[in-house]
């Protein structure tokens, strides 16, 4: 299975990427969070970060599908 993972604010700069295509992707949500934060070291945990897929929210425990887009939105403070 392969999906596009789209990643914002601190997440983005510490990937250095906005995005990436992740090859063989685990079947859910919380799993693809697992493997691409241990690949890049966010340090951020589920609890602060929510996930899209598509254009809507979704739960941890979402299903993913070929061709799926996914995005991290981490915790983001502004002033």
């Amino acid at each position: 299975m392969r999906v596009t993972v789209l990643y914002f604010a601190r997440m983005a700069e510490i990937a250095g990427c906005a995005n990436e295509i992740v090859e063989k992707a685990p079947a859910s949500a919380s799993a693809l969070f697992d493997r691409v934060s241990d690949r890049h070291g966010f340090g951020f945990g589920r609890e602060s970060v929510r996930v899209a897929v598509g254009d809507r929210m979704v739960g941890w425990d979402t299903v993913l599908r070929d061709g799926d887009e996914v995005a991290f939105i981490p915790p983001v403070s502004g002033g």
